[in-house]
């Protein structure tokens, strides 16, 4: 909270956009700048706060790793809330939007911001999150304006084999083989969707959907279909890798500036208090 009890204050969303490249990832970390440390300042700043806003985030992206669809949650001092507008007529919400975005970095785009309903948490409130993967493996035709969003690749890929590879990683499963373990953390999660298209411009993107997501897990998803795509493993590798639940060398964590966070999803307003209940619980893979 900033310093106010409970019952002064209130839970607010922001919806917010940046690109990652010039950033040491989400989280605040002393010496280095982060989109956290960034918006935390410009929230303070906006309240005029006498200590720093805690912030509560949907996804903490690394280093490099952008976001179109980031969501966060701050308790703020009701008084505070109210006073944003100054001598506007216009709601905290609509001033907030601007007042932030006049103190940001432009690398930085708050989207929107509005009371949360009852019972939401940015991130235990999340019924899925959607990451988008760019890679170009035809470095001739890359846009140069896309550079910071897309990793190129010196070999063809086929986009088709890689897809149906995504596919065999499907539903509730461990995916420790594709996780930095973190002490006392689970690997056990929910894809919900992964696959594989070639854009119009020739991009190929990939699109991952799961529950929750584990440290780097995204990206050490793709660098294990990359390798089926360019035919040096087979279409079970993904799968085998899966099932052996523990890190393989060969699987290459991918590139962070081809990531982006792009949606984070809710369910209905009412059902916001019991997903976060039962999002808070330990995941444990059923026999």
């Amino acid at each position: 909270m900033s310093g106010s009890s409970a019952a002064a204050s209130l839970r607010v969303r922001v919806d917010l956009a940046y690109d990652g490249t010039d950033f040491s990832g989400w989280a605040a970390q002393p010496g280095r700048r982060t989109v956290e440390g960034e918006l935390t300042a410009a929230v303070t700043t906006m309240l005029r706060a006498a200590e720093p806003v805690k912030l509560t985030v949907a996804g903490r992206t690394d280093a490099g790793v952008h976001a179109r669809g980031q969501v966060v949650h701050a308790d703020l001092d009701a008084a505070a809330w109210a006073a944003v507008p100054g001598r506007s007529d216009r709601p905290p919400e609509a001033a907030a939007v601007t007042r932030l975005n006049g103190i940001l970095p432009p690398d930085i785009v708050v989207r929107r911001v509005r009371q949360a309903p009852e019972g939401f948490d940015a991130r235990f409130s999340a019924v899925r999150r959607r990451y988008l993967y760019r890679i170009c493996d035809d470095p001739a035709s890359l846009d140069p304006l896309r550079r910071r969003d897309t990793v190129v690749s010196r070999n063809a890929l086929d986009v088709e084999v890689m897809d149906a590879a995504a596919r065999t990683l499907l539903g509730l499963n461990d995916f420790a083989a594709f996780c930095k373990k973190r002490e006392g953390a689970t690997t056990v999660r929910t894809l919900l969707s992964y696959r594989w298209a070639r854009l119009d411009d020739g991009t190929l993107a990939g699109t991952v959907e799961a529950d929750a997501f584990c440290h780097s897990m995204v990206r050490a998803l793709v660098g294990a279909v990359v390798p089926v795509g360019e035919g040096r493993r087979p279409a079970e590798w993904p799968a085998q890798v899966l099932a052996a639940r523990r890190r393989d060398p060969a699987v290459s964590v991918m590139p962070a500036h081809g990531l982006s966070l792009e949606e984070v999803v809710y369910p209905p307003d009412e059902e916001l208090a019991a997903r976060a209940e039962q999002a808070r619980s330990v995941r444990v893979l059923s026999e």
